[in-house]
């Protein structure tokens, strides 16, 4: 499970970087630019709520117990939501046939992860599964 959710964030990865070097990463389009604002206000959010826990490439649950508040307590995933939000802000923005296909690699790249570590997840903690219940993935009440 921890090698296919490195390899979805590989993907995530190689999309993002590969949008950035197409000159379709960022946008001075208004409706891209707000995305893009959000997505950055999102993901730094989403990193002080985490707090002091270090990133983990393989999708190693932190110790420190089940972060339910800040934006974790209206999506599971803010920090890959973000990542979606400002590969797909560009995409929008930028549109051609190849950054469409970028941003479904991304899309494909952060759910896949997200269900690895939320495997992963489950196993450590108990009460995630009941969270996961409550919460959405990506979009608050939606997915």
């Amino acid at each position: 499970m921890r090698n296919i959710s490195f390899a979805a964030l590989l993907l995530m990865a190689l999309a993002l970087v590969a949008l950035l070097l197409r000159g379709a990463f960022f946008s001075l389009h208004p409706v891209a630019l707000i995305a893009e604002v959000a997505a950055v206000a999102l993901m730094a959010w989403a990193r002080l709520t985490f707090g002091q826990r270090s990133f983990h490439a393989p999708a190693n649950p932190s110790s420190g117990g089940l972060v339910t508040t800040g934006p974790y307590h209206f999506i599971r995933h803010p920090i890959y939501t973000a990542a979606c939000l400002f590969g797909w802000s560009g995409v929008l923005a930028n549109w051609s046939l190849i950054n469409v296909l970028l941003g479904v690699l991304l899309i494909c790249g952060a759910v896949g992860r997200m269900l690895c570590e939320e495997r992963l997840i489950s196993e450590i903690y108990p009460e995630y599964p009941a969270y996961a219940r409550t919460t959405k993935r990506m979009l608050p009440y939606i997915f």
